[in-house]
């Protein structure tokens, strides 16, 4: 697929000195979902702004649809839909005037049709008269989607969109985010919640310290990086683990019941076979056999992790 939004070798260093980040390059392809992932303060929002035209960039150029970003800014914004994290409107306009004023900001005729589907499309519709202030925090948020989406951008940024929302908001906002991408929405989210980034993402960024440590398919990540274990749960506890299973691979759970097998689920042998006839040798009953796989939440952590241990070296 072609890139939407190309980023190339963009830094920012505000002039306290802070580093927010370092040499950035990144393509984000045409109608897909891509996830960004860093702990607080990773440089998350700082690239998002950077790519919005919000904040200018110390160095590096960023394309959205072909237009250049500084030389070309109305243009370029007006690919671009932003749902920023702060809930920022005038709380004494209603519903319906604030979609309309935004939309007219970036110079679009009225659409009162295309309006009205979007709203009813965020359970908006019925609130269409209502003031911001008389709106649930979650209502609110619906209503920044909708002042995003009221010029029908090719591109949508959603700055952590579920922060402090309900379960049942997040996942009306998460089938919202599919419906815009079957009409051709390209979207960018960064989230905290990586069962979010989990359920919905193409492909992963990862960042970390102003640096973008890793961009992969999302199921390629999950194979490359995913652990499998096998918790097999014994009939008679063991008081140790035995001399033949000391490999590395197979731990005792503390009450002696349960051995825990961790294996690569990328690799064609896993050496199942083999545990199992050492159980079998070493005469051992299993009652029951558990198998788990690492969670997009395990993998994150290990590659932050990793990353600041390679940095402190």
């Amino acid at each position: 697929m072609p890139a939407i939004i190309s980023v190339s070798n963009v830094a920012k260093t505000y002039s306290s000195g802070f580093v927010a980040l370092k040499e950035v390059s990144l393509e984000i392809r045409k109608g897909e979902i891509f996830a960004l992932l860093g702990p607080n303060g990773a440089g998350k929002s700082t690239l998002i702004n950077i790519i919005c035209g919000i904040v200018n960039a110390t160095s590096g150029t960023v394309l959205a649809d072909g237009h250049d970003i500084i030389r070309d800014y109305r243009k370029a914004r007006g690919k671009i839909g932003l749902v920023p994290q702060e809930l920022a409107s005038d709380i004494f306009e209603s519903v319906w005037s604030t979609v309309c004023f935004s939309r007219g900001l970036f110079g679009k005729a009225a659409d009162d049709a295309y309006l009205e589907s979007m709203l009813r499309d965020l359970s908006l519709w019925e609130k269409k008269d209502s003031r911001i202030f008389e709106l649930s925090g979650g209502m609110k948020r619906r209503v920044m989607i909708a002042k995003a989406l009221s010029h029908q951008p090719d591109i949508l940024f959603l700055d952590e969109p579920t922060a402090g929302v309900d379960v049942e908001l997040r996942r009306d906002m998460w089938a919202m985010v599919r419906r815009l991408r079957e009409n051709g929405v390209t979207i960018i989210l960064t989230t905290h919640y990586i069962e979010e980034a989990e359920e919905m993402a193409d492909r992963i960024g990862v960042i970390n310290n102003g640096e973008l440590i890793l961009v992969e398919d999302k199921a390629t990540l999950m194979k490359q990086l995913g652990k499998k274990q096998l918790t097999m749960h014994l009939q008679t506890p063991l008081g140790a683990l035995p001399a033949e299973l000391q490999t590395g691979n197979v731990e005792l759970a503390s009450d002696g019941f349960e051995l825990v097998y961790t294996f690569d689920s990328q690799r064609g042998s896993n050496g199942l076979g083999t545990i199992l006839k050492q159980l079998t040798g070493l005469g051992l009953d299993i009652k029951d056999i558990k198998s788990s796989e690492s969670s997009l939440e395990e993998i994150f952590v290990s590659l932050v992790h990793s990353d600041q241990q390679h940095r402190a070296h």
